[in-house]
């Protein structure tokens, strides 16, 4: 088994030279795509747009975030995936000749386990959202010509394929995943995603169910991690290798631990729980130069918002502001903006629109 992992972990280190001897020029690039593929760009843009124009894709695509990620940490618990960055520097595969040398960047030295890739489940997870969003609707629309739907499904599922790769090389290239890692990634966050188109139940939950599913979430996470901890596995082991190898230390971020993945996940949920049942006079459906002005607002407010960084000197206290700058998006974008729109533009201060 050891033998094999090492084989597979060799393979995806020579992958990432190879990509990094031959593709130099490309790497603006390569760290644009790890930064757009990050999941709070899902949160702080692309929910707010899809909500405020199509409601139901919205709260769907926030759901595949949630749940893809908080899976994402479980599988990574459970598989103890390593990283490029570091095994090249521990494995004592190669012996007396020498290992491949690959380059870190600012986004290399990520501190939870490898496999499989966030990012590329993320992405996977998001854009199969709006992909088979898009497609819908054009097919629910009398009026769009077949040929047109065709080309239409054409254009999307290539783009759509394009991003997979392109997510999938970036992580490869800047040392942050193995290329097994990235294809796992891509598999279960369209899983995640597919599943999701058949759960109805989301669009009407209750805020007593949004709260039941963030504290389940939670409890079976702690849970796992004291369970765990009790049989002598150290769910943490990953942050004192990307300590001990990351080539610049302020490199390293708390914001990238697996708990404080899991409470931005959290937040992010519990919020549009509370957010979808305080916004009784305003989440009707709006004309569109409403929802124009709340997607407008509510991307430079989220922008804004986005500037504040929780302070990483107070472990606990970083948390708990990361759960809170989560519960705050949904917040903002489902009951705040719209209500305080409302109230700017309806005279009298009547908040039917």
């Amino acid at each position: 088994m050891e033998a094999g992992m090492n084989l597979l972990h060799d393979a995806g280190v020579r992958a990432t030279h190879q990509l990094q001897v031959h593709f130099k020029g490309a790497q603006h690039w390569f760290l644009f795509v790890s930064f757009a593929a990050d999941l709070r760009n899902t949160f702080f843009v692309l929910f707010p747009l899809w909500f405020h124009f199509c409601r139901p894709v919205g709260i769907r695509l926030l759901w595949v975030a949630v749940i893809g990620d908080w899976l994402n940490l479980v599988f990574k618990w459970l598989l103890f995936g390593e990283r490029p960055y570091w095994w090249v520097h521990e494995t004592d595969y190669y012996g007396n000749t020498s290992a491949p040398q690959i380059q870190q960047f600012p986004l290399t030295c990520e501190t939870g386990p490898g496999s499989p890739s966030g990012h590329a489940m993320g992405a996977a997870g998001v854009y199969y959202v709006m992909v088979t969003a898009l497609l819908s609707i054009a097919a629910g629309d009398t009026d769009t010509a077949i040929g047109f739907c065709r080309i239409l499904w054409t254009v999307l599922w290539t783009s759509f394929w394009a991003v997979q790769v392109c997510v999938c090389l970036s992580r490869v290239f800047i040392a942050a995943h193995f290329p097994h890692q990235v294809i796992a990634g891509v598999i279960s966050g369209m899983a995640v995603a597919k599943t999701f188109q058949h759960i109805r139940s989301i669009y009407s939950a209750s805020l007593r169910w949004y709260l039941a599913i963030t504290a389940f979430l939670l409890g079976f996470a702690l849970g796992l991690y004291v369970l765990l901890l009790a049989l002598g596995v150290d769910l943490l082991w990953t942050l004192a290798k990307a300590q001990r190898w990351c080539a610049h230390p302020e490199w390293v971020h708390l914001d990238t631990t697996p708990f404080a993945s899991l409470l931005r996940n959290l937040g992010a949920l519990c919020g549009l729980g509370l957010a979808l049942h305080t916004c009784a006079p305003t989440c009707g459906r709006p004309p569109l130069p409403f929802r124009l002005a709340c997607a407008a607002a509510s991307l430079l407010l989220l922008h804004l918002f986005d500037t504040f960084k929780p302070p990483d000197h107070a472990l606990l206290l970083f948390y708990l502001l990361s759960f809170c700058k989560s519960a705050a998006v949904p917040l903002a974008t489902v009951s705040l903006i719209p209500y305080c729109l409302s109230w700017l533009l309806v005279p009298g201060g009547k908040k039917d629109v």
